[in-house]
Protein backbone atom coordinates (compact mmCIF):
# COMPACT_ATOMS: atom_id res chain seq x y z
CA UNK A 1 0.00 0.00 0.00
CA UNK A 2 1.46 3.58 -1.06
CA UNK A 3 -0.02 7.63 0.06
CA UNK A 4 1.26 9.20 -3.63
CA UNK A 5 3.40 10.85 -1.47
CA UNK A 6 6.29 10.55 -4.11
CA UNK A 7 10.14 10.11 -2.30
CA UNK A 8 12.27 11.11 -4.73
CA UNK A 9 12.50 10.98 -8.86
CA UNK A 10 14.40 8.08 -10.15
CA UNK A 11 15.87 8.05 -13.48
CA UNK A 12 15.57 5.23 -16.03
CA UNK A 13 19.10 3.61 -16.92
CA UNK A 14 18.43 1.09 -19.66
CA UNK A 15 15.12 1.25 -22.11
CA UNK A 16 13.30 -1.51 -20.96
CA UNK A 17 14.22 -4.48 -22.93
CA UNK A 18 12.87 -8.26 -22.85
CA UNK A 19 14.06 -10.07 -20.18
CA UNK A 20 14.48 -13.77 -20.46
CA UNK A 21 11.44 -14.15 -17.85
CA UNK A 22 9.26 -13.04 -20.32
CA UNK A 23 7.88 -9.35 -20.51
CA UNK A 24 10.20 -6.64 -19.77
CA UNK A 25 13.47 -5.77 -17.87
CA UNK A 26 13.31 -1.50 -16.37
CA UNK A 27 16.46 -0.60 -14.66
CA UNK A 28 16.21 2.37 -12.59
CA UNK A 29 18.70 4.28 -10.86
CA UNK A 30 18.20 6.19 -7.58
CA UNK A 31 19.33 7.43 -4.31
CA UNK A 32 21.39 5.69 -1.97
CA UNK A 33 19.19 6.54 0.88
CA UNK A 34 16.36 4.86 -1.19
CA UNK A 35 18.14 1.70 -1.68
CA UNK A 36 18.67 1.43 2.04
CA UNK A 37 14.81 0.85 2.57
CA UNK A 38 14.67 -1.88 -0.49
CA UNK A 39 15.91 -5.41 -0.32
CA UNK A 40 15.39 -8.04 -2.46
CA UNK A 41 11.55 -9.02 -3.09
CA UNK A 42 10.37 -5.73 -1.89
CA UNK A 43 7.54 -3.32 -3.73
CA UNK A 44 8.00 0.13 -4.89
CA UNK A 45 5.95 2.19 -6.72
CA UNK A 46 7.36 3.89 -9.77
CA UNK A 47 5.37 6.22 -11.36
CA UNK A 48 2.08 5.11 -9.77
CA UNK A 49 3.15 1.48 -10.20
CA UNK A 50 3.45 -1.37 -7.99
CA UNK A 51 7.07 -3.13 -9.19
CA UNK A 52 9.00 -6.02 -7.09
CA UNK A 53 12.66 -5.19 -6.68
CA UNK A 54 14.29 -8.37 -8.13
CA UNK A 55 18.23 -7.44 -8.54
CA UNK A 56 19.98 -4.58 -7.02
CA UNK A 57 23.47 -2.85 -7.77
CA UNK A 58 25.48 0.04 -7.80
CA UNK A 59 27.66 1.68 -10.80
CA UNK A 60 29.92 4.34 -9.66
CA UNK A 61 28.06 5.56 -6.66
CA UNK A 62 24.62 5.03 -7.79
CA UNK A 63 22.17 2.78 -6.74
CA UNK A 64 20.09 1.04 -8.78
CA UNK A 65 17.05 -1.76 -8.88
CA UNK A 66 15.90 -3.93 -11.66
CA UNK A 67 12.33 -4.85 -11.99
CA UNK A 68 10.36 -7.50 -14.07
CA UNK A 69 7.65 -6.05 -16.02
CA UNK A 70 4.63 -8.62 -16.81
CA UNK A 71 2.54 -8.27 -20.27
CA UNK A 72 -0.22 -7.03 -18.32
CA UNK A 73 2.09 -4.19 -17.22
CA UNK A 74 2.99 -3.36 -20.29
CA UNK A 75 -0.74 -3.36 -21.55
CA UNK A 76 -1.92 -0.58 -19.00
CA UNK A 77 0.35 1.51 -18.64
CA UNK A 78 3.32 3.46 -19.70
CA UNK A 79 6.13 2.00 -18.25
CA UNK A 80 6.88 -0.04 -21.52
CA UNK A 81 7.45 3.49 -23.50
CA UNK A 82 9.96 4.59 -21.07
CA UNK A 83 13.46 5.44 -22.63
CA UNK A 84 16.67 5.83 -21.26
CA UNK A 85 17.44 9.46 -19.17
CA UNK A 86 13.37 9.60 -18.09
CA UNK A 87 12.72 10.37 -14.93
CA UNK A 88 10.28 8.31 -12.85
CA UNK A 89 8.35 9.18 -9.36
CA UNK A 90 9.05 7.34 -6.65
CA UNK A 91 7.59 5.70 -2.99
CA UNK A 92 8.36 3.31 -0.92
CA UNK A 93 5.14 1.52 0.53
CA UNK A 94 3.95 2.63 3.73
CA UNK A 95 5.09 0.81 7.09
CA UNK A 96 2.67 0.12 9.96
CA UNK A 97 2.84 3.46 11.81
CA UNK A 98 3.58 6.26 9.21
CA UNK A 99 1.42 9.10 8.57
CA UNK A 100 -1.10 8.49 5.80
CA UNK A 101 -0.01 11.53 4.11
CA UNK A 102 -1.81 11.56 0.72
CA UNK A 103 -4.80 8.72 0.21
CA UNK A 104 -5.05 4.99 -0.26
CA UNK A 105 -2.94 3.85 -3.37
CA UNK A 106 -2.54 0.27 -4.47
CA UNK A 107 -0.71 1.14 -7.00
CA UNK A 108 -2.73 -1.00 -9.14
CA UNK A 109 -2.25 1.22 -12.47
CA UNK A 110 -6.12 1.46 -13.86
CA UNK A 111 -5.16 2.84 -17.04
CA UNK A 112 -3.41 5.76 -18.80
CA UNK A 113 -5.31 9.31 -20.12
CA UNK A 114 -3.20 11.84 -21.89
CA UNK A 115 -3.22 15.43 -21.05
CA UNK A 116 -5.49 17.61 -22.55
CA UNK A 117 -4.24 21.42 -21.56
CA UNK A 118 -1.50 23.18 -19.13
CA UNK A 119 -2.86 26.29 -17.61
CA UNK A 120 0.03 28.34 -15.39
CA UNK A 121 -1.57 30.29 -12.61
CA UNK A 122 1.68 32.06 -11.08
CA UNK A 123 3.44 29.69 -9.30
CA UNK A 124 0.66 26.92 -9.67
CA UNK A 125 -0.68 24.94 -12.19
CA UNK A 126 -4.02 23.48 -13.72
CA UNK A 127 -3.37 20.49 -15.49
CA UNK A 128 -6.92 19.23 -17.39
CA UNK A 129 -6.66 15.21 -18.47
CA UNK A 130 -8.95 13.05 -20.58
CA UNK A 131 -11.42 11.25 -18.42
CA UNK A 132 -10.68 7.68 -19.26
CA UNK A 133 -13.14 5.18 -20.96
CA UNK A 134 -14.47 2.49 -18.59
CA UNK A 135 -12.93 4.71 -15.62
CA UNK A 136 -15.76 7.43 -14.93
CA UNK A 137 -17.11 6.11 -11.95
CA UNK A 138 -13.35 6.03 -10.06
CA UNK A 139 -13.12 9.81 -10.86
CA UNK A 140 -15.12 11.97 -8.59
CA UNK A 141 -15.37 15.74 -8.08
CA UNK A 142 -13.44 16.35 -4.92
CA UNK A 143 -12.23 13.07 -5.20
CA UNK A 144 -8.43 11.31 -4.66
CA UNK A 145 -6.96 10.09 -8.05
CA UNK A 146 -3.24 9.48 -8.35
CA UNK A 147 -1.33 10.38 -11.31
CA UNK A 148 2.31 8.82 -11.94
CA UNK A 149 2.00 7.60 -8.49
CA UNK A 150 1.23 11.22 -7.24
CA UNK A 151 -1.33 11.27 -5.20
CA UNK A 152 -4.05 14.40 -6.00
CA UNK A 153 -7.74 15.78 -5.76
CA UNK A 154 -10.10 16.02 -8.87
CA UNK A 155 -10.60 19.85 -8.54
CA UNK A 156 -13.26 19.94 -11.36
CA UNK A 157 -15.26 17.46 -13.45
CA UNK A 158 -17.13 17.39 -16.43
CA UNK A 159 -18.10 14.20 -18.95
CA UNK A 160 -14.95 13.96 -21.01
CA UNK A 161 -11.93 16.17 -18.72
CA UNK A 162 -10.99 16.72 -15.40
CA UNK A 163 -8.74 18.70 -13.84
CA UNK A 164 -6.07 18.85 -10.65
CA UNK A 165 -4.46 21.88 -9.32
CA UNK A 166 -0.56 21.56 -8.61
CA UNK A 167 1.24 23.47 -6.12
CA UNK A 168 4.55 24.61 -6.58
CA UNK A 169 6.24 21.78 -4.17
CA UNK A 170 4.13 18.88 -6.45
CA UNK A 171 6.07 20.63 -9.27
CA UNK A 172 9.32 20.68 -8.28
CA UNK A 173 9.49 17.11 -6.76
CA UNK A 174 7.57 15.36 -9.15
CA UNK A 175 7.60 14.46 -12.43
CA UNK A 176 4.39 16.48 -13.15
CA UNK A 177 6.10 19.68 -13.39
CA UNK A 178 7.03 18.75 -16.89
CA UNK A 179 4.31 17.29 -18.43
CA UNK A 180 2.76 19.00 -21.92
CA UNK A 181 -0.44 18.28 -23.55
CA UNK A 182 -0.26 14.97 -25.21
CA UNK A 183 1.82 13.30 -22.93
CA UNK A 184 0.35 10.04 -21.67
CA UNK A 185 -0.01 9.28 -17.61
CA UNK A 186 -0.58 6.37 -15.57
CA UNK A 187 -3.89 6.39 -13.68
CA UNK A 188 -5.43 5.30 -10.40
CA UNK A 189 -8.83 6.09 -9.49
CA UNK A 190 -10.10 6.49 -6.49
CA UNK A 191 -10.28 3.16 -4.39
CA UNK A 192 -13.13 4.21 -1.87
CA UNK A 193 -15.10 4.85 -5.30
CA UNK A 194 -14.67 1.78 -6.87
CA UNK A 195 -15.76 -0.22 -3.89
CA UNK A 196 -18.99 1.69 -3.73
CA UNK A 197 -19.82 1.00 -7.05
CA UNK A 198 -19.26 -2.84 -6.97
CA UNK A 199 -21.50 -2.50 -3.32
CA UNK A 200 -24.02 -0.30 -5.68
CA UNK A 201 -23.87 -2.81 -8.38
CA UNK A 202 -24.27 -5.74 -6.30
CA UNK A 203 -27.23 -4.13 -4.08
CA UNK A 204 -28.85 -3.22 -7.32
CA UNK A 205 -28.42 -7.04 -9.26
CA UNK A 206 -29.93 -8.51 -5.53
CA UNK A 207 -32.87 -5.97 -5.79
CA UNK A 208 -33.80 -7.27 -9.41
CA UNK A 209 -33.10 -10.51 -8.74
CA UNK A 210 -35.95 -10.29 -5.90
CA UNK A 211 -38.63 -9.01 -8.04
Amino acid sequence: MFTGIVTERGRVVEVPGASDRGGARLVVGHSPALAAKLDLGASIAVAGVCLTVVEQDEVDGAARSVFDLSPETLSRTTLGALRAGDEVNLEPPLSAGEPLGGHWVQGHVDTTTRVARVEEQGDHRVVTFNVPAGLETGVVLKGSITIDGVSLTVASLDERTFDVALIPHTLDVTTLGGLKPGDRVNVEGDVLARYVQKAVEAAVAAALESK
